[in-house]
């Protein structure tokens, strides 16, 4: 189905009665290894009282939950009332009702959450297959393009995203459409960050060899991840004799975008250039000639420095098919909660509301 655009609204001033509100607010989720993001959705596409909240200050997502609904501002938009369905994307695999998180402890039954918050309903999804669901509604202005390329319409997107760990999803578009009609998407429910990291340079075999000291199977995961960055940094520094500082991915971050540090720069260039080697990997996989969209926490901070890395170079340097990759286009997604437009839509098809 198709749904507009997500409209951030202040809850203060706006209407407490409309004929385009819903009977009641749903919850919105999209829940990571590290953090927790909450929104209500008062009516198609009109989302309030979005808030983030630390994964580690909670014990389990119900009680990050129901610290949300308990917050002022999201009381006095529930007015009295229940929240009676929810959607939540999750950083992990979703079989079954049964849901362990991978990057963080939490676990939970589905059907026991969803009767613990009161919910008529309640739908957990990949949170990568929720923000696959959003890529068809992204507006020009939450997304930037890196290098060349156009879009070819009614052919499969790519996603992938770097945070916590490495999600991958995609859409394709379904057979038959009509000629001049929007097309329907089928969202891949996917796993492929945990696919064996292959190196592409000399450099990226040495710091394989590092990692295999540690783990017997190394995932592009490993590198492509905020311990990804850690891990990169501790095996250059191995590789160039260098003493190796205790630093975590945001101070690395911090240090190579500010020019303070060469290694730490150093460190940021390699992810971007894995991350090219395996976006186009994906591309070519999926014959993702509609784009590569870039989700995740990591790339769209390093904003200028990503567009100047040699992502776009790595992404299209696949031999023979160096042609076919430089028309495909690469977009960072830099809306603030586009997961929320994915999880409205699948909410809204199952309620079919």
């Amino acid at each position: 189905m198709i749904v507009s655009p997500v409209a951030i609204v202040d809850p203060s001033t706006e209407p407490r009665l409309d004929s385009a509100r819903h009977a009641s607010p749903r919850l919105l989720a999209d829940v990571g290894g590290t953090n927790a993001r909450f929104a209500l959705e008062t009516g198609p596409g009109t989302i309030a009282a979005i808030e983030v909240l630390p994964c580690a200050a909670y014990a389990t997502l119900a009680d990050a939950l129901r610290a949300y609904l308990a917050l002022p501002a999201v009381a006095a938009i529930v007015a009295g009332g229940a929240v009676r369905h929810g959607a939540i994307a999750i950083a992990n695999p979703v079989v079954g009702d049964f849901v362990r998180m991978t990057n963080h402890h939490w676990e939970f039954s589905i059907d026991a959450l969803r009767r613990e918050c009161g919910f008529d309903g309640l739908a957990v999804v990949n949170d990568f297959y929720a923000l696959a669901m959003a890529l068809p509604h992204l507006a020009d202005g939450d997304k930037r393009q890196i290098g060349s390329g156009a879009p070819v319409a009614g052919t499969p997107i790519a996603l992938l995203g770097a945070g916590t760990g490495l999600g991958v999803s995609g859409l394709v578009p379904a057979e038959n459409t009509p000629a001049g009609a929007k097309p329907s998407w089928t969202a891949l429910r996917s796993e492929g960050g945990h696919v064996t990291f292959s190196p592409a340079n000399e450099t990226e075999v040495a710091i394989l060899q590092f990692a295999w000291r540690e783990f017997e199977h190394v995932s592009a995961e490993r590198f492509l991840s905020g311990s990804g960055i850690e891990l990169i940094y501790r095996a250059l520094a191995n590789l160039r004799g260098g003493a190796v500082e205790a630093l975590d991915a945001p101070e690395i971050t911090r240090r190579g975008l500010a020019g303070t540090c060469a290694l730490c720069d150093e460190a940021i260039e390699v992810f971007c250039g894995m991350l090219g080697t395996i976006a186009g990997n994906l591309a070519i996989t999926l014959g993702a000639q509609g784009g590569v969209y870039i989700g995740g926490g990591i790339v769209p901070r390093l904003g200028e420095r990503f567009a100047a890395s040699c992502f776009r170079a790595r992404f299209e340097r696949k031999g023979r098919f160096v042609g076919y990759l430089a028309q495909v286009p690469t977009y960072v997604i830099t809306a603030d909660y586009p997961a929320f437009v994915g999880v409205s839509a699948i909410l809204a098809d199952r309620t079919g509301l």
